[in-house]
């Protein structure tokens, strides 16, 4: 399909209904999320590294105790704007509670989002993602880059925006209590 086809049909902005459908409709698993501002992205489907990644922090969680059903991935988030709501998808994200059953959560019981880093995607993840999320009081951010030592970066919120609390490699990160990240 040509871009001159899928915007004939494209509305004028795009609510999170629209990106709801455009997710469940893509038969290719292409990712679709927007800023509060209104601008859409399309992501890639994850490659086979991408979904390692995100099994092994899962799998972490749940053997340090974390209930199923608050460690989600691709789990969408409402981020409230001034003209609008935003959503993202993150990789994965650790929730005080359940959410409710719903494609857009609020991100109120979120206590954690992690960000896996993809081609392309590196400056969204580690520029605007890190300000969304603070500006919905998201605890807790980790990217997760996918150099040699798949480094993540820790960030924990602190005003109105992040501060890098730790840098590690992911092998690393894993041989800890995710409670001593997660206070």
């Amino acid at each position: 399909m040509s871009a001159e086809s899928v915007g004939r049909y494209m509305p004028a902005v795009v609510t999170l209904d629209d990106l709801a459908a455009m997710n469940a409709a893509d038969p290719n698993g292409h990712r679709y999320e927007t800023s509060p501002e209104g601008v859409l992205s399309v992501m890639p489907p994850p490659d086979s590294e991408h979904a390692m990644i995100a099994s092994r922090i899962f799998a972490w969680l749940i053997v340090a105790g974390w209930p199923a059903e608050q460690v989600l991935q691709a789990a969408g988030i409402r981020i409230p704007g001034p003209d609008g709501d935003g959503g993202r998808i993150p990789d994965l994200t650790v929730w005080r509670k359940p959410p409710p059953r719903r494609v857009w959560s609020a991100a109120e019981d979120i206590a954690l989002v992690v960000e896996i880093v993809s081609p392309g995607s590196e400056a969204m993840d580690s520029v605007t993602k890190v300000r969304e999320y603070a500006s919905t009081g998201i605890p807790r951010y980790w990217v997760v880059d996918r150099d040699g030592g798949q480094t993540v970066i820790l960030y924990h919120l602190a005003g109105s925006g992040y501060q890098e609390r730790a840098r590690m490699p992911l092998a690393w990160l894993l041989q800890t209590d995710p409670a001593e990240h997660l206070d």
